[in-house]
C-alpha cells in the first residue's frame, strides 16, 4: 500500500492526488452544509422577521455559495499539486472565471429577488400601472446586463482577448443583423409600446381580430389573455404596423337600436313610442349618458316605419346587463301601449 501511495502519476504521487481530492470533497461538503443552513434553518428563522431584506439575501446566496465554495476548494487542491506551467495557468484561469461566474450568478439572483420581493410589492400599492409595466422589463434587462458583463470579465480572466472577440463580432455584425432583423423589429416594437403607450397592463385591446386583456408586456413580445381564458403571444413588431383598438379607453359604449313599427301605427302612437324611449333612457341615467341619447323617427322602410334609438353606456358599467334591461323595458312598454313591431310582410292585390 505504501508503494502505491508513493507512485508518481503526472508529476504527483498518489498520496498528493488523494490529498487534493480530499480537499475538493471537503470543500463540496462545506458548500452543501452552507446550502443546508441557508435554505433550511436560516430561512425558517428569517421567515418570522418583518424585514424582507434577509429573505432576499438568502434566496440570492444559497446555491451560488455552494458552487463558489467548491470552486475555491478546487483551487486550493490544485495548489497542493506539482503541475506544469500550462496546467497551472489553465487551472488558475478556469477557477478565476468560475469565481466570476459564481459572483455574477449571485448578483443576477440578487437583482431578480430585489425586483420580485421588494419592488413588485411596492409597485402594487401605487395607483399607476406604469411601474408594474416597467418592472418586468427592468428585471429581464438588468439580469441580462449583469450576465453579459460577467461573461466578459470571466472570459478576460480566462485568458481570452475580449477586445479581439468583440472585433470579430463586429466583422460579422452585418450577417448577424440580417439574421436577427425580426428580433430587432420586435425590440423596437417594444420601445414603441413604452413610448407611445397605446395600452398598458390589464387593458382590453383588439389587434388583428384578437380580443383580449394585456397580461404581460415584454421586450420581444406581448401576451394577451383572450376572453375564453387562453393566452396568445404576439410579437411586438405587429403593434407597430397594425391598428390597435383599446376597448378599455373608450369614453362610452355606443349602442344603436333600430325599432320598426307596423304601418298601422298612427302619428300619435309614433309620438308616444318616442316618449317611452326617452322615459326609459332617463330611467337608466346611472348607467348611461342621458344627455347624449338620440331618439327620432328617421325612416319609412319597406316593411316598417323605423325609430332610431342611440344611447351611450358609461365606462365601467355592465354593458350586457344595461342592454338587457333597456331592451326588456322597451318590449314591455311597447306591448302595454299596443305598439306593434313590424316584420317582413308582403301584400298581394289580385284583380278578379
Amino acid at each position: 500500500m505504501q508503494d502505491f501511495l508513493t507512485q508518481t502519476f503526472y508529476g504527483n504521487t498518489m498520496n498528493q492526488w488523494a490529498v487534493a481530492l480530499g480537499i475538493t470533497l471537503a470543500a463540496y461538503l462545506v458548500g452543501k452544509t452552507l446550502y443546508w443552513l441557508t435554505s433550511g434553518i436560516l430561512r425558517r428563522l428569517t421567515a418570522h422577521t418583518e424585514s424582507k431584506v434577509d429573505d432576499v439575501l438568502l434566496d440570492t446566496i444559497d446555491e451560488p455559495l455552494m458552487v463558489l465554495t467548491t470552486v475555491l476548494g478546487v483551487r486550493v487542491a490544485g495548489s497542493t499539486l506539482q503541475l506544469s506551467e500550462a496546467a497551472s495557468e489553465f487551472l488558475g484561469n478556469a477557477t478565476q472565471a468560475a469565481v466570476v461566474l459564481a459572483v455574477t450568478w449571485i448578483l443576477a439572483r440578487l437583482w431578480d429577488s430585489v425586483v420580485k420581493g421588494v419592488l413588485t410589492p411596492l409597485a402594487a400599492k401605487t395607483e399607476t400601472n406604469l411601474d408594474e409595466q416597467l418592472l418586468p422589463i427592468a428585471r429581464r434587462g438588468g439580469r441580462t446586463a449583469i450576465w453579459i458583463l460577467g461573461l466578459i470579465v470571466a472570459l478576460n480572466n480566462a485568458g481570452y482577448d475580449v477586445a479581439a472577440l468583440i472585433a470579430g463580432l463586429g466583422i460579422g455584425g452585418l450577417a448577424l443583423a440580417m439574421a436577427a432583423k425580426d428580433t430587432v423589429a420586435n425590440v423596437f416594437g417594444g420601445f414603441t409600446i413604452f413610448t407611445d403607450r397605446p395600452f398598458i397592463l390589464r387593458d382590453r385591446i383588439v389587434i388583428s381580430g384578437i380580443d383580449g386583456t394585456v397580461a404581460d408586456i415584454g421586450i420581444r413580445s406581448t401576451k394577451l389573455r383572450k376572453l375564453d381564458g387562453r393566452e396568445v403571444t404576439i410579437p411586438n413588431s405587429r403593434f407597430a404596423d397594425s391598428p390597435v383598438e383599446n376597448v378599455t379607453r373608450e369614453p362610452s359604449r355606443k349602442v344603436t337600436l333600430k325599432l320598426g313599427l307596423t304601418y298601422d301605427t298612427n302619428p300619435q302612437q309614433m309620438q308616444r313610442a318616442m316618449e317611452i324611449l326617452r322615459e326609459i333612457s332617463a330611467g337608466h341615467a346611472e348607467n348611461t349618458f342621458e344627455e347624449q341619447a338620440v331618439i327620432g323617427f328617421n325612416e319609412f322602410g319597406d316593411f316598417s316605419m323605423n325609430l332610431l334609438f342611440i344611447y351611450y353606456i358609461q365606462p365601467g358599467q355592465d354593458i350586457l346587463g344595461t342592454q338587457t334591461s333597456i331592451n326588456l323595458q322597451i318590449l314591455e312598454r311597447f306591448n302595454l301601449e299596443g305598439l306593434e313591431f313590424a316584420f317582413p310582410t308582403q301584400t298581394i292585390h289580385t284583380v278578379a
